[in-house]
């Protein structure tokens, strides 16, 4: 009997094809290519000293190295401050480190930047090309030069920080569920929307720009939006009235904004900015004229330097981006994103400079979607367009590098500003004092010169003028503007330079009658009584020196001129005794 046929075994089921695993190694190298071009970019900068408004700052003033914590954070910008006192913790007053943390930062906003237009490019239906675009959109925000004031400026890590924070809300913000916010996400936002605010003022945009946002991308009225997303704007909205606020208290004491602010009030401004808004757009398109101090004059009527054009041409901007927001979804929200955040320093809240290119930082977000509008429609091969965007990028990053030695050195800085707004005093002014600090004293004298002729000397102008003069050995001139500035400003600090350059010429007794006044004016002003020590030291009462400079070091017990006179002091009055 044959045995029955064996059951065949059913064929074995194809094994599943393996994930295919997606390359990071692209997205590494372009990270690491960034982060080259940024340090090539800003290097010229990252070596220079601190300019400008960076010597009033903490850490460059001398006695501060012995304050606690809460001298540093009890000004209007303590989260700011604390990054400075951090800085000097660590680095002490070496600029170069002041520098490096405020590319990290621009870094980190740059990261931002990159998961921002990424989602938004994700919202207008952009999916093959997300990445690439989103990638262009960091590289232009990091790399592009009119960013240079807000980076290479020590004094504008405000700026820097407070956009870092803003666009790390803002991220958060786009990367919730269409279905709503959850708490978590909302006590994110609100906890950075609070740290930008504490950075800097212009931060209290960050709810309109949330609001705008979910209007323009998501369907159903502004208040059905709010509805559904109740946990965000219950506290976004409490926090925002608080932050507003805290920004109205600010301005009612500030001397340079406000409405309160001498010679420029908000109507002549409004009419200045509406043509400050396209000198900036024109600058972010083509950047060329940057300048840090620019002459921009002051409209004082619509009809003054064709503000009228540029108001019309901003109505009609909003008014185009409402009517063809579903066909050109990123560049309509691009341009309002751009108005709105541009609003706080360009539109009705006075400040003393019109025209300031680093207040395109925050702003530069809305321009640069609406250039993603157009490459996104762009119908040319992927790697076609991936080089033609690299091309930008590496001549956008040229640009910087460029810019960026003309923030190495006070001298390079002062100098282009003279260049480009030569009828305006402050470049004169500080390209004087920039002569001045380095023993030039002859330029110095020459610039304050013609600094004076362009505007009525003022109190800072004439110490100065007379301490170049001084420097210069020509006394009696120096006298001179010392005895103006004190007709207009009667203080210890001029009197005290008055008795100084008094003692230098050996003409004691007026030295210390002048240093009498000085001291009634103000007993705790350090200089009086060391510059008194030299004169005793110059009369060889080597005792009766000693003595000013240990008044002096009671005062201030850090000042290295009454640390060296009192050595001085000390040391001949042993040698006399002996």
């Amino acid at each position: 009997m044959s045995k029955p046929p064996r059951a065949r075994r059913p064929p074995a089921a194809p094994k599943p094809a393996p994930a295919v695993r997606r390359e990071r190694w692209p997205a590494v190298a372009a990270a690491a290519i960034t982060l080259v071009a940024l340090l090539w970019a800003y290097q010229p900068a990252i070596g220079g000293p601190f300019l400008f408004d960076d010597t009033y700052l903490p850490f460059a003033l001398p006695g501060f190295e012995d304050k606690p914590l809460s001298d540093w954070v009890r000004g209007v910008r303590p989260l700011l401050m604390l990054t400075f006192w951090l800085n000097f913790r660590f680095s002490g007053q070496e600029p170069y480190w002041y520098h490096v943390v405020n590319v990290m930062l621009h870094l980190a906003g740059g990261a931002f930047v990159f998961f921002i237009a990424r989602r938004l490019l994700e919202w207008a239906g952009e999916t093959a090309r997300r990445d690439l675009l989103a990638g262009f959109a960091a590289g232009l925000f990091l790399l592009h030069p009119l960013q240079t004031e807000a980076v290479a400026y020590v004094a504008s890590r405000s700026e820097n920080l407070s956009v870092m924070l803003i666009y790390g809300a803002f991220t958060v913000f786009l990367g919730r569920s269409r279905a709503g916010v959850s708490w978590l996400s909302s006590l994110a936002v609100v906890g950075l929307f609070a740290a930008a605010v504490l950075s800097k003022e212009h931060a209290v945009v960050l709810p309109a720009l949330l609001l705008l946002t979910d209007c323009f991308w998501n369907h159903g009225s502004p208040l059905e939006r709010i509805r559904k997303n109740w946990r965000l704007y219950a506290p976004l909205t409490l926090a925002g009235a608080l932050g507003m606020a805290f920004v109205w208290r600010i301005l009612g004491a500030a001397d340079t904004a406000g409405f309160a602010l001498k010679g420029l009030p908000w109507h002549h401004y409004l009419f200045t900015e509406c043509r400050a808004v396209w000198v900036y757009a024109r600058m972010f398109v083509l950047p060329y004229g940057q300048n840090v101090d620019p002459e921009f004059p002051i409209s004082h009527s619509p009809l003054e330097h064709g503000s009228a054009l540029g108001m019309a041409a901003l109505v009609v901007l909003a008014a185009g981006a409402f009517r063809f927001r579903r066909r050109y979804p990123l560049a309509c929200y691009g341009a309002l994103v751009f108005l709105l955040l541009l609003a706080p320093t360009s539109s009705l809240v006075p400040i003393q400079d019109p025209l300031a290119e680093r207040r395109v930082y925050l702003a530069s977000l809305g321009l640069i979607l609406v250039a993603l509008e157009f490459l996104r429609r762009w119908q040319a091969g992927k790697e076609m367009q991936a080089a033609a965007l690299a091309a930008v990028l590496l001549a956008a990053g040229g640009l910087t590098w460029a810019r960026n030695h003309v923030w190495s050195s006070p001298f390079t800085l002062w100098e282009d500003a003279v260049a480009k707004s030569p009828r305006k005093f402050r470049p004169r002014f500080q390209l004087a004092f920039a002569h001045y600090q380095v023993g030039q004293c002859g330029p110095a004298v020459e610039h304050y010169a013609k600094a004076a002729q362009l505007e009525k000397p003022d109190y800072r102008l004439l110490v100065d003028w007379a301490l170049a003069y001084d420097c210069l050995g020509r006394p009696a001139d120096a006298l001179a503007r010392l005895r103006e500035a004190a007709a207009l400003k009667r203080t210890a600090h001029v009197w005290a330079l008055i008795g100084m350059v008094y003692g230098k010429q050996g003409q004691a007794s007026a030295a210390l009658d002048s240093l009498r006044i000085a001291e009634k004016l103000d007993p705790a002003f350090a200089m009086t009584y060391v510059y008194r020590g030299n004169v005793y030291f110059t009369t060889g009462d080597f005792q009766g020196a000693a003595a000013e400079f240990r008044r002096a070091l009671k005062i201030a017990p850090n000042n290295e001129s009454a640390l060296d006179g009192l050595r001085k002091a000390t040391k001949m009055a042993t040698e006399a005794a002996r």
